[in-house]
């Protein structure tokens, strides 16, 4: 009986990665007579996929604000409803995108190894399985605008006392809803202080008349101090870097629609940067030389780097360094270590940018 001992010989870390193979269509290819030992596959190039996350804030001008110095002390109402994006966090996930300027046909001479590769045929791996080994996050983000309601502290007009809902003058409902605030103060104090004139039978039920006047209350105050709402959102955006730039819009951000067009001038602009801060080269010997490209190799990327940043209202939202497949060179690997009868070799790619990531043998012992 065969068993197989994985016996890694180098790792080629470094890369930030984004994407899980779990989460990607994978197909497994064998080379095999049928297709003359020959598989077909692309390289990427890197896409950067952005997602900008926060809270919708929605605040809302109460119908008596005018009223709020006079009445009840408060001199910072809500004077008029307005909306405000609030940004809590950006990701920047590097994905690999096929490159049909790089696609490469590698042919076996001998033996059946696989090849897999992804739904774009963008290569994973050769004799092993990528399943959990190439990443944790996934490289694509849903759309995901109003997500999440996480907090609404809106009026609740059934709360209102039906007396000043009739009621005709506005000054006069300001005066009545004051009142009942002062008044509704003075029951909670009693039922607190156990001096109400009809006090709850036990524990919960003082529990349940306090929760009611704190909700009346809320409902009351809303009218003088408005209102205020958040809404979890988040916003997409993906591009493909090319050349340097500096303070380029990439996109704006509307506190009433989102995510819209750099041209679109309804919304504040979000400047970046890049800065091209290493290049693939290709591997030297001993002696400092280049390595000498293997005879109809199979071909993966050494990328380059690139420091990316963002601003927002004048603040950095986000920076990072990302390795970026169209920063670097393609090199190349001796496919006949993949038909080893002994020990046949494996490797795994990083899909965001073609380059290795892990590269060992398959040790075949009987």
């Amino acid at each position: 009986m065969k068993k197989a001992i994985i016996s890694i010989i180098i790792a080629v870390a470094g890369v930030i990665s984004g994407n899980s193979v779990s989460a990607q269509q994978t197909q497994k290819l064998t080379a095999a007579k049928h297709n003359d030992f020959g598989i077909t596959y692309s390289l990427p190039i890197t896409r950067f996929d952005i997602t900008v996350s926060g809270d919708m804030v929605t605040r809302t001008a109460g119908q008596y604000y005018k009223y709020s110095k006079k009445y009840l002390g408060i001199d910072n109402p809500i004077t008029e409803d307005s909306k405000e994006f609030v940004i809590k966090s950006v990701t920047v996930i590097p994905t690999g995108v096929a490159d049909p300027k790089n696609q490469y046909l590698v042919q076996f001479k001998k033996g059946s190894p696989s090849m897999y590769l992804d739904k774009n045929g963008l290569p994973l791996s050769i004799n092993i399985s990528p399943s959990g080994e190439v990443g944790t996050e996934t490289g694509t983000a849903s759309d995901k605008q109003h997500a999440n309601k996480r907090e609404r502290a809106i009026a609740n007009t059934s709360a209102i006392p039906g007396e000043l809902l009739v009621s005709e003058s506005t000054a006069k409902k300001a005066e009545l809803a004051a009142q009942m605030i002062y008044k509704i103060r003075e029951s909670r104090t009693a039922y607190i202080t156990g001096e109400a004139d009809q006090m709850p039978p036990d524990g919960e039920s003082l529990k349940m008349t306090l929760a009611q006047l704190d909700q009346q209350e809320a409902a009351l105050m809303s009218l003088f101090v408005g209102s205020t709402s958040y809404e979890q959102v988040s916003y997409n955006f993906d591009f493909i870097p090319e050349e340097e730039f500096n303070n380029k819009i990439l996109f704006r951000l509307s506190d009433y629609d989102g995510l819209v067009d750099k041209d679109n001038l309804s919304g504040a602009p979000v400047y970046a940067t890049l800065k091209i801060t290493q290049k693939g080269e290709i591997p030297v010997d001993e002696k400092g030389n280049e390595k000498k490209l293997p005879k109809g190799a199979v071909m993966y990327t050494i990328p380059g780097e690139a420091h990316f940043s963002m601003i927002y209202g004048g603040k950095e939202i986000y920076q990072n360094r990302i390795q970026v497949a169209q920063y670097g060179i393609q090199y190349g690997i001796d496919p006949a270590i993949f038909t080893d009868k002994k020990t046949p070799s494996y490797v795994i790619f990083y899909p965001e940018t073609g380059a290795v990531k892990e590269i060992g043998t398959l040790e075949t012992q009987q």
